[in-house]
């Protein structure tokens, strides 16, 4: 997946031993470099194949990586009574998300779609807020509003600005996508673990993308070498590498201090896009962003209220 995900693994407690935290920073940079790359190679891959077509393709490969690891690991088998949120978590986080997101990248930039998507966990909180109790601070709200200003602001500067049906507004719904993913996903998570929850959902996805798969094998099969090459990078790296570094990570650091390297996205993403497809960020996108990023920063920070649990614990 290309959005910001959450994963919520919990620290065991105790300290890993020096030789495996020496390899903390590979892991970070490997993660990072894996999500931050999807934007520009999905830009590249749409050279060759029709945006939904190429989500089949991708991710029929992510699937295959996934079941790989479920048969290696054997972990907690699905239970019938969490299947429908594992198929909605699919169909919204997966499938949902990649067709808005491949077909918003057919006009709009690899770096402003990425600081576009990074206002998903912002709608995250507000869907969380509204549906399962969280509450926002005045800070938040502000936030909340500086980050939507900088999100019309980029949205602006690309095709058909805020236009129905316009690019930007393409990559806009898969940033909600994203969000309600990240509430769908959360009692999946403390259930089975991040790495066995993403692997069911990746398999989830893929399922509901087998209709355009035949279409995505025709154009893989008469592809450029770097559509080709694009297309299993996808599917390998930002799917399944990405999210197998990231839970060392946050298993390391913790979900909040694990959450903060996400800053980092955006511009290791233009970084990327500037290497591999020479593009450069217009001003009014690196404006936005920035005005984005900050408000996601206040609002992370100092605008959620923790909710208090039946027990009396503090769920944040």
């Amino acid at each position: 997946m290309v959005h910001l995900p959450e994963l919520g693994i919990p620290s065991r407690g105790t300290a890993m031993t020096n030789s495996v935290g020496r390899f903390l920073p590979l892991f970070i940079a490997v993660a990072i470099l894996s999500w931050a790359s999807a934007y520009p190679v999905v830009r590249i891959a749409l050279h060759d194949f029709a945006p939904i077509p190429l989500a089949a393709v991708r991710y029929a490969i992510a699937a295959i990586a996934a079941g790989g690891w479920l048969l290696w690991k054997r972990p907690a088998r699905l239970q019938k009574a969490d299947i429908p949120q594992v198929l909605g978590c699919g169909a919204v986080g997966i499938t949902l998300y990649n067709i808005f997101f491949n077909c918003g990248e057919v006009t709009v930039s690899a770096g402003a779609a990425s600081l576009l998507i990074s206002a998903a966990p912002l709608m995250a909180g507000l869907i969380a807020m509204a549906f399962l109790g969280e509450r926002m601070s005045l800070l938040g709200w502000a936030g909340s509003i500086l980050s939507f200003a900088g999100v019309v602001l980029i949205a602006q500067g690309q095709a058909g600005g805020l236009s129905f049906g316009s690019g930007a507004t393409f990559v806009f719904g898969a940033a909600v996508c994203g969000a309600l993913y990240t509430n769908l996903q959360k009692g999946l998570i403390r259930r089975y673990g991040a790495l066995t929850t993403i692997a069911y959902i990746l398999i989830s996805g893929a399922l509901f993308l087998l209709p355009w798969l035949p279409e995505g094998l025709a154009s893989f099969s008469h592809a450029s070498w770097a559509g080709r090459a694009s297309v299993l990078e996808l599917g390998i790296f930002p799917a399944a590498i990405g999210y197998a570094a990231w839970a060392f990570v946050i298993g390391h650091l913790g979900a909040t201090r694990g959450a903060a390297l996400l800053y980092l996205l955006p511009p290791v993403t233009m970084v990327l896009a500037y290497i591999l497809t020479h593009e450069i960020p217009t001003f009014r996108t690196l404006v936005g962003g920035a005005i984005v990023m900050a408000g996601v920063i206040v609002t992370n920070t100092w605008g959620r209220h923790p909710v208090a649990a039946p027990s009396g614990r503090l769920n944040n």
